[in-house]
């Protein structure tokens, strides 16, 4: 079976990974010329996503991972504050959680390495169709095509793939902006880095403004005691941080800026609506050149509205079907659970006890509930931002109820 992955972010390693690992004759087309230059800070995979990473990777690349990555467990639990720093509440015990935080470049250069020479990079594929012999083929930029038995589209949010299923986009934005960014907790005044902590947090705020304050090491928090296959770009504690607003004039003014200069902005801002200095101190120390500005895109949270195509040689998986706003820190580990059904399902075909059109039909029914759920989750905390886009006042703790109730899950910045 020839098959041909769109996109080498998480989801599409992750699934060349498994089908190399097993004798499929597999070919990832990556427009990205470098696997390290890629957007996000970092991921948290749940045991779910764990457990799907094993059945794709081989064992050394799990250790290494894990080496590489940030414990939750080894964390005190999240904490939620008001603009002026003032202690709200905390989330559950996390103790007896397996979830792991990693960098998303460590991640992505880790299953690069799994999926090895299938990776192509520097192909951008231009258009998608099907040979004359109804094979589905792909054309790149340089005229040349490629044929294959199944084409995956793991090209993201704005899925060439899907988009041809479809027959038009497959998400839309959710009208929130986001700009993330990375802290060394060492620059941060010994206060600050007290009142963090060693945890993840929240700030809650009127006027739709939020400020997720993650924290991530890798060295001091690591899951495995083995330095030697250390492969984190984060090598102390540091704080990954994201701050939302209401998409406006304003913050697309904002958006477009960059450096020192996007980083006074969002402090000004942030400043207008009556923020203390405390809360702001980890934007105000951030490393500058980290900041970046982003748009926050969703599907449906419907599960029949996603991948809403009859199924064949064609799919697609990941954001391109369920684009997940980073808001519940489960749309890396979705991809990659898409990535084990898909996978799981073809070597069905291969063993000869099913059909590649009813295979696929099984992984995408899987990934529509899938995509589902985790968009039900995320969707709730940006439903909050934007009906708190008022001055709100003291008022704001209790809208923040249903973030609260879901402090587990506010872990991640795709």
């Amino acid at each position: 079976m020839r098959i041909i992955v769109i996109g080498g972010g998480i989801g599409g390693l992750a699934l060349a990974a498994g089908l190399r690992r097993h004798g499929f004759d597999v070919a990832v087309f990556e427009r990205d010329t470098d696997v390290t230059a890629t957007g996000g800070y970092h991921i948290t995979l749940d045991g779910r996503a764990q457990e799907a990473l094993r059945r794709l990777v081989p064992p050394e690349i799990v250790e290494r991972l894990l080496a590489s990555s940030s414990a939750l467990r080894l964390r005190d639990p999240d904490a939620f504050w008001d603009w002026h720093g003032r202690l709200l509440g905390y989330g559950p015990r996390l103790a007896d959680s397996p979830s792991v935080d990693i960098d998303r470049i460590t991640l992505r250069t880790l299953l690069a390495d799994a999926v090895g020479d299938d990776l192509h990079l520097g192909q951008t594929v231009t258009g998608i169709g099907h040979a004359g012999d109804g094979t589905p083929q792909v054309v790149l930029a340089d005229g040349t095509t490629r044929q294959c038995d199944l084409l995956v589209g793991a090209d993201g949010a704005h899925s060439l793939v899907a988009r041809h299923l479809a027959g038009g986009p497959t998400n839309k934005p959710v009208g929130i902006i986001g700009f993330s960014g990375r802290t060394a907790a060492e620059d941060l005044s010994p206060v600050e880095r007290k009142r963090l902590g060693p945890r993840s947090g929240m700030v809650i705020a009127p006027r739709g403004a939020a400020l997720y304050v993650g924290f991530l090491d890798p060295v001091g928090n690591a899951v495995l005691d083995a330095p030697h296959l250390r492969a984190s770009v984060t090598t102390g504690p540091t704080y990954i941080w994201g701050a939302m607003f209401p998409e406006s004039a304003e913050t697309g003014s904002v958006r477009g800026l960059r450096g020192d200069e996007l980083r006074e902005a969002l402090l000004a801002r942030f400043r207008r609506h009556g923020w203390g200095e405390g809360p702001l101190e980890v934007i105000a120390k951030a490393d500058a050149d980290s900041i970046a500005a982003f748009r926050f895109n969703a599907a449906s949270t419907r599960a029949q509205d996603l991948a809403p195509w009859a199924a064949g040689s064609i799919t697609a998986l990941g954001d391109a079907v369920h684009a997940t706003p980073p808001t519940a820190g489960m749309g890396a580990g979705a991809a990659i659970r898409d990535a084990a059904g898909l996978f799981t399902n073809l070597c069905e075909v291969t063993a000869g006890t099913t059909t590649l059109s009813v295979a696929v039909s099984r992984f995408e029914a899987d990934m529509r509930v899938r995509g589902a759920e985790i968009l039900g989750l995320a969707m709730r905390t940006v439903r909050w931002i934007l009906a708190t886009d008022t001055p709100l006042g003291a008022a704001v703790t209790t809208a923040a109820t249903p973030v609260l109730a879901a402090a587990g899950r506010l872990r991640g910045l795709r």
